[in-house]
C-alpha cells in the first residue's frame, strides 16, 4: 500500500504551471495545509454546516489563494483526507 501511495505521490503535478485545490466535501479543517504551506496561500473560512443530527452550526473549510501558490504540492502532501488536489493553473 505505501508503494502505491508513493507512486501517487510522485505522479503529482506541480511547479509554476499548477495550483492547489481544495475538494470541499472532503475538507475537515483540520489546518494540516495551512500549517505546512510556506507560501501562506491557504486560509481557513467558516462554512455553515447543514446538518440536522449535529449540534454545530460552522464548519471550518480550506481554500486556496491562487496568486501566492507556488505549485510545491507540501499541502497534497499534508492533507490527511486526500481533499486537496493539483489542477492546471
Amino acid at each position: 500500500m505505501n508503494s502505491l501511495r508513493a507512486e501517487e505521490e510522485a505522479s503529482l503535478k506541480g511547479g509554476d504551471d499548477a495550483v492547489a485545490w481544495v475538494k470541499e466535501d472532503l475538507c475537515i479543517g483540520c489546518d494540516q495545509c495551512t500549517i505546512v504551506c510556506d507560501d501562506d496561500a491557504i486560509e481557513l473560512f467558516d462554512k455553515p454546516l447543514a446538518s440536522s443530527i449535529m449540534k454545530v452550526e460552522v464548519n471550518r473549510k480550506a481554500r486556496v489563494l491562487r496568486e501566492p501558490c507556488t505549485g510545491c504540492k507540501l499541502c497534497v502532501l499534508a492533507c490527511p483526507t486526500d481533499a486537496i488536489i493539483m489542477i492546471d493553473r
